[in-house]
């Protein structure tokens, strides 16, 4: 005979009040979103405006923020970080150093060619973010963050009309 339990004869967990209090944190940080997304300028000409998303984005942190925290009082889920093995700091470096190459690379004048904007930051973003995950394959990855940076670029800039880091390749387009 076997001792394994069923998730019915598992013992009863009180709440895990270190996750709470991370729930909660969720909870707080999409009522300060809803709140100011309320701040946001309307305009009558258009239908959907910069508000919707907003209050997508308020309305999902909230719900979210209250399935963490069910989850919390059933017990939360800090006993699963086990199951995850060891913490990548390397991947993690790799991340911190994608994210300050971005932003110190796209509002960058280069003298006698310009800014170096959007589409180059981007890319090496999206490059050094594949390399954190243990991608050895840099040139397709460059590639292809280098397409999906100039479907953005177009997207926002051209279509939508949201100025987004001009610089020596957006100059070209």
């Amino acid at each position: 005979m076997t001792d394994e339990r069923t998730a019915a004869q598992a013992p009863a967990r009180g709440p895990a009040w270190a996750d709470l209090g991370v729930a909660f944190g969720v909870v707080a940080l999409g009522a300060i979103a809803a709140w100011q997304t309320t701040e946001i300028p309307t305009s009558a000409y258009a239908a959907v405006g910069p508000r919707a998303f907003a209050w997508v984005a308020s309305v999902m942190m909230l719900v979210m923020g209250g399935f963490l925290v069910v989850d919390a009082l059933r017990g939360g889920w800090s006993h699963a970080i086990d199951d995850f093995g060891e913490v990548d700091w390397r991947g993690g470096l790799w991340m911190i150093g994608a994210l300050a190459a971005n932003a110190a690379l796209i509002d960058l004048e280069i003298p006698g060619v310009g800014t170096v904007g959007f589409i180059i930051a981007s890319t090496v973003l999206f490059t050094l973010t594949a390399r954190a995950f243990n991608s050895t394959r840099l040139a397709r990855d460059a590639a292809i963050g280098f397409a999906l940076t100039v479907v953005a670029y177009v997207g926002f800039d051209r279509v939508l009309g949201y100025k987004i880091g001009t610089g020596i390749i957006e100059r070209l387009i």
